[in-house]
């Protein structure tokens, strides 16, 4: 009797659709890209356009270089090397400007509960000197 017991009880768990998953999962972190080298670091105020070439780790095929407070348009290399042509506009005047690299957000794949896909992570700042 024990075990037609034990037997109906986990037919009604599992066979009535019981699941320990209840809505969809919030959105795990992606993977975080790190700057360790600017190529070059520095350029003289009012120099003409240059490329810019970022080495690190973790970069995704879809990185965006941020160079001051614009987006560049940004060439994948590779996971440690992303290169982005830097216009003469953006080296006009003399003083420090941040660089980072963001890994965009990736979305959430389809199936009954999602799979949460990724949040976009942006790298520490390295600063490129106008002189």
């Amino acid at each position: 009797m024990k075990i037609l017991s034990v037997v109906l009880l986990a037919l009604c768990t599992f066979g009535c659709g019981y699941s320990s998953k209840t809505g969809t999962p919030a959105p795990q972190p992606g993977v975080v890209p790190n700057i360790t080298q600017l190529a070059p670091d520095n350029a003289n105020s009012g120099s003409a356009t240059f490329t810019l070439t970022v080495n690190g780790s973790n970069f995704a095929s879809n990185a965006a270089i941020k160079f001051g407070a614009s987006s560049m348009t940004t060439t994948f290399v590779s996971g440690n090397q992303l290169t982005a042509q830097v216009p003469a506009t953006a080296v006009a005047a003399p003083g420090t400007v941040p660089v980072t690299v963001t890994n965009p957000a990736t979305p959430a794949m389809g199936g009954p509960y999602g799979s949460g896909g990724t949040t976009a992570e942006t790298s520490n700042s390295m600063d490129f000197t106008v002189n």
